[in-house]
């Protein structure tokens, strides 16, 4: 019989945690600001660094954070809400698999909430608002890229026969003697909740226009550390005036004298590498080259200027730090 009771009480307990409503709190590591987006409904009115929801009946809940810096992007994702619990998430950077830069949710903390809990300090706290009955929540992203140029300095020519006439338009724009090419790239996201029966309506029309981007390095889309690298004809140029000099410190100082008043692709790193006689030369300018460098995702391939492993291991400890 008391088997049964505590059975009884387990499920009981059980069903009525169920029944509480449960909390969702989100901030950033590195205080960036932002809004938050649940099930289509925008819940704080300004952008916030911390912010906790309240009052959230369990479920599946779709997750927008829009980040008051439009450069930053939006970040995307669902969170599973368990009742009479608050959830805890920090917003993050990650690089991905394709190199780049993106921000991801991390569970911090799962824990029953407490009674009369206070809010964390500097917390915006707000009380859920559930999208309205009949109401239908439509996600629309458009994005367009428009390149132009050849990574070989080539022209591109479009030509079109207006009517009878015989007009040829010529287009020759994106050329570049370094055989950089350009892109354009015009991202649109829209997230509108509509109600039928007269409720709320919200629509968060979020575009981010990137300026337009000039792509020295053929295929490279990650990060860039300086915007624009030597071209061929400075940078021959260059590597003589290093080469001339007998002594090594010389060679060094001018070689960094020169980087940091331009900007250098990886590659061009590397032949500078060369240049020099003695590992520690080669691995000092390696560490102040590396700023000053456009390509910076391609870091790795000055490793093959290096006689040893060491200096391999000490440039990648220095440039995670």
């Amino acid at each position: 019989m008391k088997r049964i009771f505590l059975l009884l009480f387990v499920v009981l307990s059980f069903n009525a945690a169920i029944a509480q409503k449960g909390n969702l709190v989100l901030f950033t590591e590195e205080g960036e600001r932002f809004l938050v987006v649940v099930n289509g409904i925008q819940q704080n009115q300004k952008p916030e660094t911390n912010v906790a929801i309240r009052n959230l009946p369990q479920g599946l809940y779709f997750i927008k954070v829009i980040f008051e810096d439009k450069s930053l992007g939006i970040l995307n994702d669902k969170i599973n809400i368990m009742g009479a619990y608050e959830r805890t998430f920090t917003i993050k950077k990650k690089t991905g698999s394709d190199g780049q830069m993106k921000y991801v949710t991390r569970i911090v903390s799962n824990v029953l909430i407490p009674a009369d809990a206070p809010p964390p300090p500097e917390t915006a706290v707000i009380m859920y608002e559930a999208p309205p009955v009949g109401s239908e929540t439509t996600v629309t992203q458009t994005t367009t890229t428009t390149s132009t140029g050849t990574p070989d300095g080539g022209v591109n020519i479009n030509m079109n026969m207006n009517g009878m006439g015989g007009g040829i338009n010529i287009n020759a724009g994106g050329m570049d003697m370094n055989g950089a090419t350009t892109q354009t790239t015009t991202t649109r996201t829209t997230t509108t909740t509509s109600n039928s029966g007269g409720g709320t309506v919200y629509e968060q029309p979020t575009p981010v226009q990137q300026p337009e981007r000039i792509v020295y390095v053929p295929g490279y889309n990650g990060p860039i550390g300086c915007p624009m690298p030597m071209n061929r004809t400075d940078f021959e140029g260059a590597k003589s005036s290093i080469a001339s000099k007998s002594f090594e410190e010389t060679k060094l100082q001018i070689a960094k004298q020169i980087v940091g008043a331009n900007c250098c692709t990886a590659a061009q790193v590397k032949e500078i590498m060369k240049l020099f006689t003695f590992e520690a030369s080669k691995l000092d300018f390696a560490k102040f080259a590396y700023k000053y460098t456009y390509d910076q995702k391609n870091y790795y391939k000055v490793n093959d200027a290096f006689e040893f492993e060491s200096s391999i291991s000490e440039l990648t400890s220095y440039i995670g730090q």
